[in-house]
C-alpha cells in the first residue's frame, strides 16, 4: 500500500508541479488518463470571461488550472498565465497567445494551427503530437517538447530553442523535435543550439542565419532548405539527408559531427 501511495503522489507531483527536468524525460511513466490529463474546470464562456476581465497589469491567470478538450479557437491569451495547465486535446486554432506564459504545461495532441504566440514562453511544456500549421512563434521561447508535432509552414524567426545551461543538475533541457513536421518553416535566425531535431522534416525550410551548433540532427530531412549564414558547428549529421541546399558556403559543414555519413547525393 505505501508503494503504491508513493508512486501516486509521484504521478501527481509531474502532472501538478511540470518539474522542467522531469516533465520532458517521464512522459512513458505518466498516466494520461488522470482526470488532470482529461477533464476541463471550466467552460469555453468561462475562459472568455476572465480573458474579458484580464488587464495589463492583472492578466488572466489560469495556473496548473485544467482545459482539457475544450475548443477555445480563437480566444485572446495575449499576456495570460498558463503555467502548468493542463489543456490536451484542447482546440487553440486562431488563437493568440503573444507574450503568453504556456511554461511547463500539458498541450498534448492540441490544435494551434494559425494561432500567434509571439514571445511566448513555451519553456518545457509539452506538445508531442500537437498541430502548429501556419503558427506564429517569432521570438518565442521555445524549449518545450514538440516530438511529432506539425509545424509545417511555422513562423519561427528568431525563436529559441537552445538548450538552458544554467540548470544541469535538471537534465539538458532544451527544444525536442523529434520526428516534428518542419516543412516550408521559417527558421530565419532561429536558436537551436544543442536542441534535439533526429528525424525531423525540413524540406524546403528556411535556415538562414539559424544556429545549430552541437543539434542532434540524426536522420532529419534538410533537402533544399536554405541554410544561408547557418551554423552547423559540431551539429550531430549523422544519416542527415543535406540535398539540393539553397544558400550552403564551402566548408560550412567542417565542423559537424559524422560529416562523412551524411546523405548529400
Amino acid at each position: 500500500m505505501m508503494t503504491r501511495a508513493i508512486f501516486a503522489i509521484l504521478a501527481l507531483f509531474l502532472c501538478f508541479q511540470g518539474s522542467a527536468g522531469l516533465t520532458q524525460s517521464a512522459m512513458d511513466g505518466v498516466d494520461l488518463t488522470l482526470p488532470r490529463m482529461v477533464e476541463a474546470e471550466l467552460t469555453r464562456e468561462e475562459v472568455a470571461d476572465r480573458l474579458a476581465k484580464s488587464t495589463e497589469t492583472n492578466p488572466a491567470d489560469f495556473t496548473r488550472m485544467r482545459l482539457n478538450g475544450l475548443d477555445l479557437s480563437g480566444l485572446d491569451f495575449s499576456g495570460a498565465i498558463l503555467r502548468a495547465a493542463a489543456f490536451n486535446g484542447t482546440d487553440f486554432s486562431g488563437a493568440r497567445f503573444d507574450d503568453a506564459v504556456l511554461d511547463q504545461a500539458w498541450a498534448l495532441k492540441s490544435d494551434f494551427s494559425g494561432a500567434s504566440l509571439r514571445g511566448a514562453s513555451l519553456f518545457q511544456t509539452q506538445f508531442h503530437n500537437a498541430d502548429f500549421t501556419g503558427a506564429d512563434l517569432e521570438n518565442s521561447r521555445a524549449a518545450a517538447d514538440f516530438t511529432r508535432a506539425d509545424l509545417t509552414g511555422a513562423n519561427l524567426r528568431g525563436a529559441d530553442f537552445s538548450a538552458d545551461m544554467r540548470n544541469q543538475s535538471m537534465g539538458l533541457m532544451r527544444g525536442v523535435l523529434r520526428k516534428a513536421l518542419l516543412d516550408g518553416a521559417d527558421l530565419t535566425g532561429a536558436l537551436m543550439s544543442r536542441a534535439d531535431l533526429e528525424f525531423a522534416k525540413l524540406r524546403d525550410a528556411n535556415l538562414t542565419d539559424a544556429d545549430l551548433s552541437m543539434a542532434t540532427l540524426g536522420g532529419a530531412d534538410l533537402t533544399g532548405a536554405s541554410v544561408a549564414g547557418a551554423v552547423f558547428d559540431k551539429a550531430d549529421i549523422t544519416s542527415t539527408r543535406l540535398l539540393a541546399l539553397q544558400g550552403a558556403t564551402d566548408g560550412q559543414f567542417t565542423d559537424a559531427r559524422n560529416f562523412k555519413r551524411a546523405i548529400w547525393k
